[in-house]
């Protein structure tokens, strides 16, 4: 049967089981068709880690045992299906001001990065490149840049492909106080990727404070956006996770949020739903670990559409002159 034939035999037999008109039914099985255009929802599986605090970049053992810990997880999240793994924010090295400090460790200044194992972290940075194309697991980890001298680094996380290669890399850029004055350079621009039909955008530090980074991202049709952080000034600050359920709600997307697992005891990496609802975090222990959901795009989803027509003036029209300082009526 030809495609318009079967599209004929739908309506006559819509009409014979409704008893309406050729004409009505024709007009449900257009409306229905339309429906079915729909497109097929993508999904993947999505590994967060926790991972462990290195923050002294002079020290090889550690920078080391940073990249061991890290390809660990990767295997983990690779042995648990997932397709894509999520790092914290200077998964490699989050070096410390006060140990970065010309005039530290007592007074905080400028960084000197001369004392950066640069040779080492370039060393682990392509074992973890490696590992990613033997396992064919995309990752995602935060680590210092460094740029040509006399500029001083920017504070990134690099996405690796399944394949090994470097495909792109998203620079901090709302720093924090003592990042911009003494450590490092601002990014300047968001950054989005797509695995398998799901698209990621990137956010990095502090940002979560910042509500206009995660609308863009709603703006550039982002389904997921990879949050990393150190953590906030304590272990027990839960305000960056609180955001993060927060920016997942309101622009309704998956937000991977991953952080130094130091935090783990009370705001442990996890991956919130668009409903700003946990769907799965590591456990609340401050151990290295994972925890892995499978996401998806959601193409059906009403909320978003709903909230950007709502975003471009449809409530001018309503709106009524009614000043409640002069209402002569009595309400009360």
């Amino acid at each position: 049967m030809t495609k318009n034939g079967t599209f004929k035999h739908r309506v006559r037999a819509r009409a014979a089981k409704t008893g309406e008109s050729y004409t009505a039914a024709l007009a449900h099985v257009r409306r229905s068709s339309r429906h079915d255009l729909t497109p097929e929802a993508k999904s993947l599986r999505l590994a967060v880690a926790q991972s462990s605090l290195c923050d002294d970049p002079r020290d090889i053992a550690a920078l080391r045992a940073s990249g061991l810990e890290m390809r660990r997880l990767m295997r983990q999240a690779h042995q648990a299906g997932a397709r894509i793994v999520h790092f914290p924010e200077g998964a490699t090295c989050s070096p410390n001001k006060r140990i970065m400090s010309v005039s530290g460790p007592e007074e905080v200044g400028p960084s000197d990065w001369g004392r950066f194992e640069w040779a080492v972290l370039r060393e682990e940075l392509n074992a973890a490149r490696t590992l990613a194309r033997e396992l064919g697991l995309w990752t995602v980890f935060g680590s210092v840049h460094q740029l040509t001298q006399p500029h001083r680094p920017h504070n990134s996380l690099y996405i690796v492909s399944d394949r090994g290669e470097l495909v792109t890399r998203y620079d901090e850029r709302m720093l924090s106080n003592t990042k911009i004055s003494f450590m490092y350079t601002p990014g300047s621009i968001p950054v989005t990727f797509e695995v398998d039909g799901v698209r990621f955008g990137c956010a990095l530090g502090m940002e979560t404070h910042f509500p206009e980074i995660f609308i863009e991202y709603e703006r550039l049709d982002v389904d997921c956006v990879l949050f990393s952080t150190t953590g906030g000034a304590s272990p027990n600050d839960l305000s960056f996770a609180s955001e993060a359920q927060g920016h997942a709600a309101s622009n309704s997307y998956w937000i991977s949020f991953s952080v130094l697992a130091r935090h783990g005891m009370t705001a442990p990496s996890g991956i919130v739903a668009p409903g700003g609802q946990w769907a799965a975090q590591c456990a609340a222990d401050g151990i290295p670990s994972i925890a892995v959901v499978d996401i998806n795009n959601n193409p059906g989803d009403l909320a978003r559409p709903w909230r950007r027509t709502a975003r471009t003036g449809i409530y001018e029209s309503h709106l009524v002159d009614d000043d409640p300082r002069s209402d002569s009526r009595d309400i009360f």
